[in-house]
This record gives C-alpha cells, sequence and structure tokens, in this order.
C-alpha cells in the first residue's frame, strides 16, 4: 500500500474541481487512515481527528448515517483548513463542513468560517431556531460566497438541503420556513 501525505492529499481538494476533486475524495476515503467507529454503522474516523470535537461529529454523523450516508470523519492537519466530513451516499462523494449551531444568533457566524473550506456546510440546529432568521442567514451566505453549492440542515431528525437554485428562488422563505417547522 502506498503511503500518502494526509495533509498534502487533503491540501489537493482546494485546488481541484469537478471530477477530479470527486476522485480526490473517493481515494481519501480509501486510505488506511479511516478506521470503523467502535459500536457505530457506518462511521469511520481518522487517526488523527479533532479529538476535541468528536461529540459534536458523532452527533451530526449519526444523524448523516440515518439519511442513508457513509461518513468519513477526516483529520484536521496543522496549517490546512480543511472540512470534517466526507458524506458518500450510492456513490456520490461530497464534502462538509460542520456548523452545530448552539446559540440564538450564530448561524450568519458559523457559516462565514465555511468560507474557503469546502462549498457545502452542514448546520445541525441543537438549540431552537427562527426558522425565518435562518432562512435570511442562509440565504446570505450563498450571496457572500459565491462557490457555495449547498447547506444541508439536521434538525433533530430531518434533514433539509438547501442548493443554491432553491435559495435564489422567490419562494425561498416561504418554502424553508414551511419544511423547517413541519
Amino acid at each position: 500500500m502506498p503511503e500518502y501525505d494526509i495533509a498534502l492529499e487533503l491540501a489537493r481538494l482546494h485546488i481541484l474541481s469537478g471530477a477530479d476533486f470527486v476522485r480526490q475524495l473517493k481515494m481519501l476515503t480509501g486510505l488506511y487512515i479511516f478506521k470503523p467507529v467502535e459500536n457505530e454503522k457506518d462511521i469511520f474516523v481518522a487517526e488523527s481527528s479533532h479529538k476535541e470535537d468528536m461529540p459534536s461529529l458523532l452527533d451530526a454523523a449519526r444523524k448523516a448515517v440515518a439519511h442513508g450516508n457513509k461518513v468519513y470523519i477526516l483529520p484536521n492537519p496543522k496549517g490546512i483548513r480543511t472540512a470534517d466530513f466526507i458524506f458518500e451516499n450510492k456513490g456520490v462523494y461530497k464534502m462538509y463542513d460542520l456548523k452545530t449551531i448552539q446559540g440564538k444568533a450564530s448561524v450568519m457566524n458559523r457559516l462565514y468560517e465555511s468560507v474557503g473550506q469546502t462549498t457545502h456546510v452542514l448546520l445541525n440546529m441543537a438549540t431552537d431556531y427562527r426558522a425565518i432568521s435562518l432562512a435570511g442567514s442562509i440565504k446570505k451566505y450563498f450571496e457572500i460566497n459565491p462557490n457555495a453549492m449547498e447547506v444541508l440542515v439536521f434538525k433533530g431528525n430531518k434533514s433539509i438541503l438547501l442548493k443554491r437554485t432553491s435559495v435564489e428562488s422567490r419562494d425561498f422563505f416561504k418554502t424553508f420556513v414551511k419544511r423547517y417547522n413541519k
């Protein structure tokens, strides 16, 4: 098995796009650094993952698995901005940066932190949050980040996937509030 410099391989994700980016994600998930998490189905963790964030990472990973994903928790090498997860679902690979929302007005700040890390953000809602305020923050995030592609919202057992086109639609606020409050 060839040796990989995981920091270098993660850094390459910042310069790759399209099929090359997806091939890199797929290659990363096949590396020896990922081990199954004990007593967890379809969750794998890299040897040097964010130990202090593990409870929130596992909480979000369990929700992602419940929605059909295989989850790889990425390492966090020094000096490289990386996302937290690679999700694989029926051969489709995506990389997400986790933002666990615990404060009443923290969504925009947390979304802003993701700019430059990945084009996909996962908001794991750990607090009650007004749907209209959340929708406004998500819309603003897409406006300030031209590279943003998706925001995935986990609220309890619910999963709401928001793509740029849906956020830019005229009835976004009404549709989102209805789905979020359902």
